[in-house]
């Protein structure tokens, strides 16, 4: 289905210059002398680039139908991760290169989003904060009482996490995926 340049909004999915893109973030510039155009932020779905295009505000743009389904994590295999999905119960195996970072975050029965195009799997989204339990952590330096000292806390995926002081093994926790940092106890 092809738009207006007009119509875009952020969080869309197109397809321009043939790249499956994402809108980040735009702006519609009008100078004082010339025409009018559109500044565009876009990231590459396929390849997580991120890019920043200007066009012409006369041109169509074709606009991508990305399906977003619920799935769980189940378990990992090899090179690749088992999710479910949570309405038909059907299992899906996705390869560890298309999930690159987000792999440290997931444990079994987390619930997260896979984003597709025309059965084309092109990642996850997790959810903003997960909470973990700390399976390791190294004993607080006695002395070390400066401000926001940290120390070093495994989690029961195997991701070492900055956390403060006073974090205790055994302890559940709260962290952002965004970043992959310490958010609060849980």
């Amino acid at each position: 289905m092809n738009i207006n340049i007009n119509e875009i909004k952020n969080g869309m999915t197109i397809i321009i210059d043939g790249k499956l893109c994402l809108i980040e973030e735009f702006q519609h510039v009008k100078p004082g002398k010339g025409s009018a155009f559109m500044k565009m932020k876009l990231r590459n779905l396929r390849t997580g680039s991120l890019v920043e295009e200007t066009y012409n505000t006369n041109i169509k743009i074709e606009r991508a139908r990305v399906d977003r389904l619920p799935m769980q994590y189940l378990y990992s295999m090899g090179d690749s991760y088992v999710f479910m999905n949570n309405e038909t119960y059907e299992q899906l195996e996705i390869p560890t290169d298309k999930l690159s970072e987000q792999a440290k975050f997931l444990k079994e029965g987390l619930d997260i989003t896979i984003t597709m195009y025309e059965g084309e799997i092109l990642g996850i989204q997790l959810p903003e904060k997960i909470e973990y339990e700390v399976i390791e952590t190294t004993d607080a330096v006695k002395g070390n009482t400066s401000n926001n000292a940290t120390k070093d806390a495994k989690i029961e995926t195997g991701y070492v996490v900055k956390v403060p002081l006073f974090i205790a093994q055994g302890e559940k926790i709260i962290i952002t995926t965004s970043d992959g940092k310490y958010a609060s106890r849980a």
